[in-house]
């Protein structure tokens, strides 16, 4: 129940790191779980600011559109482009709404994440360090 914006500014730090230093990439990766957790955090935060949360879904709608048909020969053998009529023209829409959550539920769900959070923050800390002495830079 992410918006869009925001898996674009967490996946932001990952190509950057696809272009950096050894180190750079291996402290990238040693941090991935980290940087999802805390997206999943904010969101969560969010939630119980709101009091409700937002369910992303896809819709297929239509619309008008100008088509053309294929060119044709004429009775000399020169092509001639294709009549322009309209046609309908399926596409998919993300759509955002909100619903109710329990603030019980996401406060223990929130809980449990910083509790997470702070276990992944020493895991991350000595694979850091793994990182920095694999490549000194």
């Amino acid at each position: 129940m992410t918006h869009p914006l925001s898996r674009l500014v967490l996946t932001l730090p990952l190509l950057l790191i696809a272009c950096g230093t050894p180190q750079e990439r291996c402290i990238g990766t040693a941090t991935r779980d980290l940087r999802t957790l805390n997206g999943l955090i904010e969101e969560t935060q969010a939630n119980l600011s709101r009091g409700f949360a937002y369910e992303e879904f896809t819709v297929t709608r239509s619309r008008w559109v100008h088509c053309q048909s294929a060119p044709e020969r004429d009775s000399n053998g020169n092509l001639r482009p294709g009549r322009t009529y309209m046609c309908l023209d399926d596409y998919t829409d993300t759509v955002r709404r909100p619903v109710s959550i329990d603030l019980g539920a996401e406060r223990r769900k929130l809980d449990g994440m910083l509790e997470k959070k702070r276990e992944l923050n020493r895991v991350a800390a000595a694979q850091i360090e793994g990182c920095k002495a694999q490549f000194p830079e």
